[in-house]
């Protein structure tokens, strides 16, 4: 029982910063300090929940048992442990540099910011420990109806519009697809219960598992695959901590997190394996990884260009995921992380450059570098590292995800992560490189900001010493598909 206390702690944290940050609206300093100490308690028990979890503990709780086979309930499994350490260890640094961006940017509404801010990482943290589907699905709700405010927060048209698509793309997807596939699962299994080979193998005709994978595929719409991949572009007229929130530290990494999960503990590697069932859905991974990085090199709104690779690097773990092997998905869970931490490093320069400058076109970043040269390296480190250059974290992922490939025979899929690698480069290093080697094209007044600064830089050191220290990252996913 005292072991289960960490679970508690986690998930208790951001829910009692929730409650108590509208208390404390006449007070900002307190009120905003609130989200970093959170996030510092939620990050040391997450931390002892993986140490336990490495020791072979086994940690569970039940919070509410519906009948014999239904339960809301909460498991520890080595996806959720990843996850867990994500969104627990990034809310850290993205309430400081939200602090600096709110204050800096004078937004307003910055209580109603904050207080739906913790109650997202709340949600998070719940999918994260999720012990069945339908308690992930349960948070898998409240994750999307807990950013509609933040993605609407500037109320204007434009965010009343983009709040609209990601409600109708996010709630409908999991109303006609997700929903049913955990009903068929229920019906066939007699269970929601996640299991470490999965649950369906002997329980589901062959022919029928390509179809059902296909319901929950597009009904995780935060995993966003074309063509229901729309809200996450739409969604960047939102504040740049919500964009980091939507792209690094909850929601799109709730979507493919959640796909893992399906792939692993509900079908099983070996199972998906014998029956070809996830083939499909390498080439429409491999297609959307490709089609978005071509759109990103299009876009010159600087956050716009981001999104779509966010789509694009969102895909590269669904793609893990399909290729089936204990490699991949391991590749797949390692990029959960490397990802959250290169795409959090370049929302947080995105939204550094907008608070000093507010220019949001990377057209007229030219020269810019030497006036703010901690974000703009910031952001060429957190770019290495989304393409896979070593010394930096996102290099070892896409190593796993080769060899997977190579394990697998699919030679194809190594020439498509080949192209999306050089597609990187030129849609990411175009900033960095205009911002240092070309001229300024007007004189700008630059305001700078030190608690949006030094998260970004932080966050882009963070890259390298996950290259360094991957170890224990390692002897976490080892054990993904072992005894849970």
């Amino acid at each position: 029982m005292a072991n289960e206390f960490y679970i508690y702690l986690s998930i208790l944290t951001p829910l009692i910063a929730f409650f108590i940050t509208p208390l404390l609206s006449s007070n900002p300093n307190l009120r905003d300090s609130l989200g970093p100490i959170g996030g510092i308690i939620t990050f040391y028990s997450s931390l002892k929940i993986a140490s336990l979890y490495i020791n072979g503990e086994i940690l569970s709780y039940t919070f509410f048992q519906i009948n014999e086979t239904l339960s809301i309930s909460f498991k520890i499994t080595g996806l959720g442990v990843i996850f867990g350490l994500v969104a627990s260890g990034l809310w850290i640094l993205a309430s400081i540099y939200t602090i600096g961006y709110m204050r800096g940017n004078k937004e307003k509404n910055q209580t109603r910011f904050f207080t739906f801010y913790s109650i997202a990482i709340f949600a998070a943290i719940c999918i994260a420990y999720s012990g069945n589907l339908l308690t992930l699905f349960i948070f898998y709700e409240v994750l999307t109806f807990s950013t509609y405010p933040l993605v609407a927060h500037k109320q204007n048209n434009a965010a009343k519009q983009a709040g609209r698509l990601y409600m109708g793309i996010l709630v409908g997807t999991s109303i006609v697809f997700l929903l049913p596939a955990i009903i068929i699962v229920w019906v066939l299994t007699g269970s929601l219960d996640f299991a470490p080979n999965g649950v369906l193998k002997g329980n589901i005709s062959n022919e029928y598992v390509p179809f059902l994978l296909a319901l929950f595929a597009f009904g995780i719409g935060k995993a966003a695959l074309m063509p229901f991949h729309k809200w996450l572009p739409a969604a960047m007229v939102a504040p740049t901590p919500v964009s980091a929130l939507l792209h690094a530290v909850a929601v799109v990494k709730a979507g493919v997190f959640s796909m893992l999960v399906v792939i692993t503990y509900v079908f099983g590697i070996d199972f998906l394996t014998e029956t070809s069932g996830a083939v499909w859905l390498i080439w429409v991974s491999s297609i959307t990884l490709l089609l978005s990085s071509c759109i990103a090199i299009t876009k010159d709104d600087l956050k716009a260009r981001l999104a779509y690779s966010t789509i694009s690097q969102l895909s590269y773990i669904v793609l893990g995921g399909a290729i089936a092997t204990n490699i991949a998905v391991q590749g797949a869970a390692i990029h959960i992380v490397m990802h959250a931490v290169g795409k959090i490093t370049l929302f947080f320069a995105a939204g550094s450059i907008y608070v000093a400058t507010h220019l949001s076109k990377i057209s007229d970043l030219n020269g810019m570098g030497k006036s703010m040269p901690l974000t703009f390296i910031a952001f060429f480190i957190g770019s290495l590292s989304i393409i896979g250059v070593p010394p930096m974290g996102g290099s070892w992922s896409k190593f796993y995800l080769m060899l997977g490939s190579v394990e697998k025979d699919y030679l194809l899929v190594i020439y498509i992560l080949a192209i999306s690698t050089l597609l990187n480069v030129y849609y990411l290093l175009e900033i960095p490189a205009k911002a240092f080697f070309q001229p300024k094209r007007t004189n700008i007044q630059v305001t700078k900001h030190p608690l949006i600064v030094y998260p970004t830089f932080f966050a882009a050191m963070l890259t390298i010493v996950l290259f360094i220290y991957i170890e224990p990252l390692k002897d976490i996913t080892n054990l993904i598909s072992g005894n849970q």
